[in-house]
Parts: structure tokens; C-alpha cells; sequence
């Protein structure tokens, strides 16, 4: 095996094994700094075996393996140095195992550690983007537009909180499954974001083994708490915005918008699913939560056949009634791009516009604006916020997308802003 096919194959297993590394070593030892720590070193010792004894058969058993002796090889100098005592407790520990709560699922019972309501939401969400989707720090900060030092000094100081407060590694009861649901739901939906849009360093334009655990974990939930409209709703959301992945992107790794898109190569049955669920949910005649709107949006976009036919003005109406509940500068922005189909590009520039001093780092506002630019004619404008977003992205599909439109803008100069 050549060495470029031996890191393809850590790569591959850093996606797909790495929250399951993590979850095990909290489970035996309930320490997250420990099993973060064991997981990466690892990761580290693959990296230096694997190309001279090559892939193992098993990667996840071997990593798991690995981290575990790292582990209790790092609890053993800490003993030495501190407390036998706890080297024997982690270690053979023959006290009857704490209940797992309503799910045995290693995974979910991580995130729900990560989302623990004493713990700020920011912090929720960073720290579960770390554990769970195994980001990198500057990955995390890069999404939440902080400094790199910030957010490690946010994950450090969150793990040493669940530590100090001895936070159980368990789904909780049903009883209080609710109090938590929110939290949990925004991580996942932010997961599974971060899948879909690779927003960190990462080659792929997509990070599939990121969205399908979102939407395995928010299967779980739903089974847990099937009446809940926003676990639903999150659900279908996902699911029809994962049933254009393979549309998303070109042969070429170039960004396929959803107006370009082959609709023949969307995947009817979880469109059918996601369709399903919002339909229930309206049957259901509950006022919708944030997802159920943003669901019944992309319900709208996946029910046209050609995008011709979608139906601009309900799209408009489903974000003003999601303004309502979350008047955030994304939802802001989002609307703006509907209402540029419905009244028109300058209408849209001009909610947009107001917008700037909030999203300013945000590549996506500028390539918005780059496009209601290039709509209305002013090119050198247009190329100005082109170069902006490219400037501002980190997914390589949408890097190819914005540069070509900017290099497809006229020459003419146009009169400025």
C-alpha cells in the first residue's frame, strides 16, 4: 500500500472512528481530557506505524486498543505521582456499572455529557464539535468567528467543569429528557452543518460520516421522544437537505447551487421521509418550533420540480414567521436571498446591506451580496465582494463555485456603491 493510500486510510478512520474512540475510553474511565488525550495519541501512533506494519484489518478495534493502553499508562504515571487510589478505581473498578439511561448508545451518551445545561450553549456546541465530530480547535473557532486561544481556553475550562461537577456518562432519564433536548438538538443540527458544508480544513467538500451520525443520533432521540415537533422537525430538516448531497457538488469538486442542481439526481426516498414528517407535523396543528419551519422551507424547495416552480412567496412567509422566533443576522440574510426571488435583487441588497457590521466575517454574506451585485449590473462591486467571500471560505467546492462566477463577471467598470 502506497503511503498516499495509507493516510487516505487514517484520514478515513480519524472520520469514522474517532467519536467511538473518544465515547469508549469516557465510558471505562470517565475523564474527557483523558480520552481525548488517549484518542489523539493514538491517532499520532497510527500515523507512525501504519505505513511501515500497514492498515490493520479492524482500524477502529486497533485505535481503540491503542488509546485504551495509552490511557492507563498516563493514569499509572499519574499515580505515581499523585494517588494509587485512583489508578485502582479507574482500573478495576468492581462497583455494579451506573444505569445507562434510556438509550445504550456510547455516542449519544457523549453528546448529552457535552450538552449538559451547566455549561453555556456556546460551549455545548464547541466542545461536542470537538469530543463527538472530532474538529480541530481551529476548525471549531474559524465556525464560531473566535480566536483559536479563546476557544481552546472554552473547551479546556467546559471539560474541567464536567469533571469538577462529576457529570454522569449517561442519556439522561426521561424526565428530564426535555430540560436538555434543546441544547442536544442545536449541537446535532450543527454537526450535521459542519458535515454538509466542511466548513474546516478538511479536503472533502462533504463530510458524509459527519451527516449520517447526525442523523443516526437524531433517529435515536426521536425514538425516545416521538411526539417532541422539533425532533421531528430537526430530523426532517436533515433529511432533505441530505437528499441533495450528491447533486451538491460537481465531477469536478466545484459547488452546484440549488438552482443548477439535477433534481433527477436527488434522493427520493429521503425526500419522501422528510416530506412525510412535515406533513405530521402539520397535521398536528402545534405552533412549529425554529427546525419544523426550516423543515416545511426545504419541503417547499424539494416538492418543485424545476426551481422555476418553487413557490418564492411561501418560502418568504416561512422565514418571516422564523424571524420571529430566531431574529438572528443568518435567518436575516437567508430571507434576503428568497426575497431577491420574489421583489427582486435591489429589495434583497438592501435588507442585506443592513446586515453588514454582524456578518462581516461571515464568507457567505459576501457572496451574497456578490451575486445580488452581479444581478443588478455592477460588476466591479460584484468582484469586490467575490474576492471578500473567497477570502473568507474554507470549503474547497465553494472556493471553485465563487471563483468562477467572480472570473465570469464583465470587465466593464461599473459606477461605485
Amino acid at each position: 500500500m502506497s503511503v498516499i493510500d495509507v493516510q487516505s486510510a487514517i484520514t478515513e478512520a480519524h472520520h469514522e472512528e474517532w467519536a467511538r474512540v473518544v465515547a469508549a475510553l469516557t465510558k471505562r474511565f470517565g475523564d474527557l481530557d483523558i480520552a481525548e488525550e488517549a484518542a489523539a495519541e493514538a491517532f499520532a501512533t497510527a500515523v507512525e506505524r501504519w505505513p511501515a506494519d500497514g492498515v490493520p484489518p479492524n482500524p477502529g478495534a486497533w485505535l481503540t486498543t491503542t488509546a485504551n493502553r495509552k490511557a492507563i499508562d498516563r493514569i499509572r504515571r499519574e499515580s505515581k505521582r499523585d494517588d494509587k487510589q485512583r489508578e485502582a478505581q479507574l482500573l478495576y473498578d468492581d462497583d455494579p456499572p451506573e444505569p445507562l439511561g434510556a438509550i445504550d448508545d456510547e455516542r449519544l451518551r457523549l453528546i448529552f455529557i457535552c450538552c449538559h445545561p451547566a455549561l453555556a450553549m456556546e460551549t455545548r456546541v464547541a466542545l461536542t464539535l470537538r469530543m463527538v465530530a472530532g474538529l480541530t480547535v481551529p476548525e471549531i473557532a474559524r465556525a464560531f468567528l473566535v480566536q483559536e486561544a479563546a476557544m481552546g481556553q472554552r473547551i479546556t475550562r467546559a471539560k474541567a467543569k464536567i469533571k469538577a461537577a462529576r457529570i454522569p456518562y449517561r442519556v439522561p432519564s426521561m424526565e428530564d429528557l426535555p430540560t436538555r433536548l434543546s441544547g442536544v438538538l442545536a449541537v446535532l443540527f450543527l454537526v450535521f452543518n459542519e458535515g454538509y458544508l466542511a466548513s474546516g480544513s478538511d479536503s472533502d467538500p462533504v463530510r458524509h460520516e459527519l451527516t449520517a451520525e447526525a442523523i443516526r443520533l437524531t433517529r435515536l432521540i426521536r425514538a425516545l421522544l416521538p411526539e417532541d415537533g422539533e425532533v421531528a422537525g430537526l430530523l426532517a430538516l436533515m433529511l432533505l437537505t441530505e437528499a441533495r448531497r450528491t447533486a451538491r457538488v460537481s465531477a469536478s469538486g466545484e459547488l452546484v447551487t440549488l438552482d443548477e442542481q439535477d433534481r433527477g439526481a436527488w434522493d427520493a426516498t429521503l425526500i419522501a421521509e422528510g416530506h412525510q414528517l412535515v406533513r405530521e407535523r402539520l397535521a398536528a396543528r402545534v405552533a412549529p418550533g425554529r427546525y419544523q419551519i426550516l423543515a416545511a422551507i426545504n419541503a417547499v424547495h424539494t416538492s418543485a420540480r424545476d426551481v422555476r416552480d418553487t413557490d418564492w412567496s411561501q418560502v418568504v412567509a416561512l422565514y418571516d414567521q422564523l424571524v420571529r422566533l430566531d431574529p438572528s443576522p443568518i435567518v436575516a440574510l437567508n430571507r434576503a436571498i428568497a426575497v431577491a426571488e420574489l421583489d427582486g435583487p435591489e429589495v434583497a441588497l438592501a435588507i442585506v446591506d443592513r446586515l453588514d457590521h454582524s456578518l462581516a466575517g461571515y464568507h457567505a454574506y459576501h457572496a451574497t451580496r456578490a451575486d445580488l451585485l452581479r444581478r443588478l449590473g455592477r460588476s466591479q462591486n460584484s468582484r469586490a465582494a467575490y474576492d471578500k467571500a473567497i477570502e473568507l471560505a474554507t470549503n474547497t467546492a465553494e472556493i471553485a463555485y465563487l471563483t468562477r462566477r467572480r472570473n465570469q463577471l464583465g470587465q466593464a467598470v461599473s459606477p461605485p456603491a
